[in-house]
């Protein structure tokens, strides 16, 4: 990921009115991201515990979406679909967010199990424990690592609606 200023983040959301991308609080340690080693840009928003943010560099456009973790818990430990990680140090939870466009304003919305604080990218860049003789672990790492921004794209692609 390419770093990004905040008018370029809050420029980027496209499920979002011009009030909550004004009022997005950015993570406190913004300017120290890991820019090269992040996949998007997730965070909590430190005012609002329910509500997170994704910005995906999608086909060369910055594409923002504001989500909202639903209060729902499941019985058993969920699994993130976009890291797919099942060591995961984190909780992870369901987010919703509104789909782009008309369907949004009518109420349409999409949902994903995902690391409670977007670890995602961390996740995904461990080295896997070595399956046989032989077995590439960077090579499995390289492969998870493209899975998840397939993911990650995906995701934002069915919000989008296919757009």
């Amino acid at each position: 990921m390419r770093p990004l200023t905040d008018a370029q983040i809050r420029a980027s959301f496209v499920n979002a009115s011009r009030s909550e991308r004004k009022n997005l609080t950015l993570p406190a340690d913004f300017a120290e991201r890991p820019w090269d080693r992040l996949d998007f840009l997730g965070w909590r928003d430190p005012k609002l515990p329910q509500v997170g943010y994704l910005v995906l560099d999608l086909d060369g456009e910055l594409v923002g979406l504001l989500l909202r973790q639903t209060e729902t818990r499941t019985r058993a430990r969920a699994q993130c679909s976009w890291c797919s990680d099942i060591h995961l140090p984190n909780e992870v939870v369901f987010y919703m967010t509104k789909r782009v466009g008309d369907a949004g304003r009518r109420g349409d919305t999409v949902g994903t199990h995902v690391c409670e604080n977007f670890e995602c990218s961390h996740n995904a860049r461990k080295l896997p424990p070595s399956a046989y003789l032989g077995f590439d672990r960077e090579a499995a790492r390289d492969r998870r690592i493209e899975q998840l921004r397939e993911h990650v794209a995906g995701f934002v692609r069915e919000v989008r609606g296919g757009v």
